[in-house]
């Protein structure tokens, strides 16, 4: 997309300063996610009691609902330093025996995106996660040694959106593993009220209401409508921020009352205007969007499918009839052109079962 996306897009750094924050700092604070908090804390808390570093902890789930917060969070409940990197950074054995052998005891390792680190890597992490412990090889062929070098207790935090890419013996070695939900909008609710309350920011309860539910049910997203609520409030004189001025500031940054932005709308239409709701193959529906089909199946197509708008057919996708109510078009009888059920049959046509078939 050539312009920012509000609910998809990526931070300039200003925006990830501000962001930081807005993030809380204890687990006291954060909202949401009960059943991983309630767990969480019971796991840092026997930890402390114990005298020892916490067990390794891996968090799964879509982005923007708090899993490096909660890294943080785990550093900070149990008074330890924190050490931040990603698995794309790390492709060689070499770079997390650097990480691993800088590290001081108790210490808090964060890593992001866990399941896109290099194979090697992850046979050597599974070392030092288990015995504490990593071999660094040393020459190599017929010479080569290795020397095991002994790491101190430390906790590592992983971090995934994919965790069915995670291989079994990796996942195995966590002690805890949480998967976070979507909030709902009450939830957002309460994380707006929080984060207005630190912007200096007087909104009412009809305008947390309005930007909550534009949220897709991702604080990130939340807080990133609010700020720019925040800067149309700024622009147009208004002091008290209501569901009026939420509306008409979220509606100039396209952002519509189920939370569908320019892309979402996009692929909607174009399933419904021009290939009568469908099936229509991925690749195909990107060029009518002037996207890259991985840009379609991993940014609007999640959050379209959750909302029951878009359906993924073994025949390609298709606009489901609350999509064409949502954009205030007739839903026609038959408009697949043919019986639904026949659209999860096997494609006749090979080449388009490829093309539908990611």
């Amino acid at each position: 997309m050539a312009e920012q996306s509000l609910v998809t897009g990526g931070e300039e750094p200003e925006e990830r300063i501000i962001e930081a924050a807005l993030r809380p700092k204890n687990l006291h604070d954060f909202v949401g996610q009960h059943r991983v908090r309630k767990q969480l804390s019971l796991v840092l808390e026997a930890s402390r009691m114990r005298g020892r570093s916490a067990d390794h902890v891996l968090l799964s789930g879509p982005p923007g609902l708090g899993k490096t917060t909660l890294s943080m969070i785990i550093a900070a409940e149990m008074n330890a330093p924190l050490r931040i990197s990603s698995g794309p950074a790390i492709q060689h054995a070499g770079d997390l025996a650097a990480i691993l052998s800088s590290l001081s005891e108790g210490e808090v390792l964060f890593l992001d995106e866990i399941h896109r680190m290099s194979r090697p890597a992850e046979e050597m992490l599974y070392m030092a996660m288990e015995d504490f412990r990593v071999d660094i090889v040393v020459g190599k062929g017929a010479g080569a040694t290795a020397i095991p070098l002994e790491l101190p207790p430390f906790t590592l935090v992983g971090a995934t959106t994919r965790a069915g890419l995670l291989p079994g013996p990796l996942r195995d070695r966590f002690g805890f593993t949480g998967h976070l939900e979507f909030y709902s909008v009450a939830e957002l609710e309460l994380v707006l009220r929080r984060s207005a309350g630190l912007l200096d920011l007087k909104v009412n309860s009809a305008g947390f209401s309005e930007i909550a539910g534009r949220s897709r049910g991702t604080p990130r997203i939340a807080n990133r409508l609010l700020r720019r609520v925040r800067d149309w409030a700024l622009v147009h004189g208004i002091e008290q921020i209501d569901a009026r001025a939420a509306s008409a500031a979220l509606d100039m940054y396209e952002v519509d009352q189920r939370g569908l932005d320019r892309l979402d709308r996009a692929v909607l239409e174009a399933l419904i205007l021009k290939f009568n709701g469908g099936p229509v193959g991925l690749s195909t529906l990107a060029i009518a969007v002037g996207e890259e089909p991985e840009t379609v199946e991993t940014v609007a197509e999640p959050y379209l499918v959750r909302e029951g708008l878009l359906g993924r057919t073994p025949r390609g996708r298709i606009a489901m009839a609350s999509a064409w109510t949502h954009l205030g078009y007739a839903v026609p009888p038959g408009v697949f052109g043919q019986d639904p059920l026949a659209l999860f049959e096997d494609s006749e046509n090979g080449a388009e079962s490829i093309d539908t078939g990611r």
